[in-house]
């Protein structure tokens, strides 16, 4: 499993808009300075956070995006899942129920399923404010 730039990209961003959260909204401008991300590719992203509800905007001169909820409320998992999709290491449990054929006999279906808990228990018990706060 590998994280893509628009994941990565995406928790950036959400965690500068904690970060600076005091400030209202932030612009596309100074969120892409700050976290080098070219500002049409941050656009894009932003705009997938936004339509999910993750953030908010608003026009005009002092536009510009800021968390619909506390820092607390984001796990890591629920940014990454809504950007990339499935975590899961292996096709055949990305859906609630395998309907892989060889399921019921695979070998090797144990270690997937292990490393698919490890990583949802890593991913969706680390929040915002644990990166802010390190």
């Amino acid at each position: 499993m590998k994280i893509s730039t628009k994941g990565r990209y995406a928790l950036r961003i959400m965690l500068d808009l904690a970060e600076n959260a005091n400030q209202g909204y932030i612009n596309v401008k100074n969120i892409a300075g700050r976290q080098e991300i070219s500002e049409k590719y941050l656009e894009q992203i932003i705009s997938i956070l936004n339509k999910a509800g993750f953030v908010k905007s608003t026009r005009g001169a002092q536009g510009g995006y800021k968390l619909t909820r506390s820092p607390e409320e984001y796990t890591i998992g629920m940014i990454l899942r809504l950007t990339e999709g499935s975590l899961a290491p292996v096709a055949c449990l990305e859906d609630e129920i395998n309907e892989c054929e060889r399921h019921g006999t695979c070998q090797s279906l144990r270690v997937w399923e292990k490393l698919d808990k490890a990583i949802n228990q890593v991913v969706d018990n680390i929040r915002l404010t644990d990166l802010l706060d390190e």
